[in-house]
């Protein structure tokens, strides 16, 4: 029989979705505000592999990847989703969106996304939330899933995700936590 420990803490992300610089910096700072300091953000590059937010964001949108330095218990998820809901309404204009914010979580092994729509690979955390597995760490780097979206399988997704994974190790090791996972897997 396992025994049940201590589950570790993990590192928060939000992608974003924005059509200019300066509103991604209005969200960057309300993030901050919610989540504590910002200690990566992800050099932005064109989201374009599909046009499902055009109509109500505009052309031109940007896809970026921000991490928080105070790392989070794997649970919080679910509330954390639903406040990037509130904070994409709170930016939208005339009822549409402006901004996407998708938050999830980076371990040793994984990043886990949380999102609304059910799919038969998502499990159901709350409040109509579900989380989904999106990459697996594997031989030194994340690899995507069948399911992972295609902008999280670009290259600059990847090095973003094995950035914010190599920034949560050693914040692990800087906080005595115990690294169960292995670290090549």
């Amino acid at each position: 029989m396992g025994s049940v420990e201590p589950v570790a803490p993990v590192k928060l992300i939000v992608a974003t979705i924005t059509a200019t610089d300066s509103l991604f910096q209005k969200v960057q700072a309300c993030l901050s505000q919610h989540f504590d300091k910002i200690d990566f953000v992800s050099d932005p590059y064109a989201f374009d592999h599909t046009n499902y937010y055009q109509e109500e964001m505009g052309n031109s949108l940007s896809r970026r990847f921000v991490s928080f330095t105070n790392l989070i218990t794997p649970e919080k998820i679910a509330g954390i989703k639903l406040l990037c809901n509130h904070l994409e309404h709170q930016f939208s204009v005339n009822n549409k969106r402006c901004v996407n914010l998708d938050p999830g979580y980076v371990t040793l092994a994984k990043l886990v996304l949380a999102t609304t729509k059910n799919q038969a690979h998502r499990i159901y955390l709350q409040q109509s939330i579900y989380a989904e597995i999106t990459l697996k760490f594997f031989n030194k780097s994340f690899r995507p899933l069948k399911w992972t979206y295609p902008d999280y399988q670009k290259p600059a997704s990847i090095n973003a995700f094995n950035q914010i994974r190599q920034a949560y190790l050693n914040q692990l090791k800087n906080e005595n936590q115990e690294i169960t996972t292995p670290l090549t897997s």
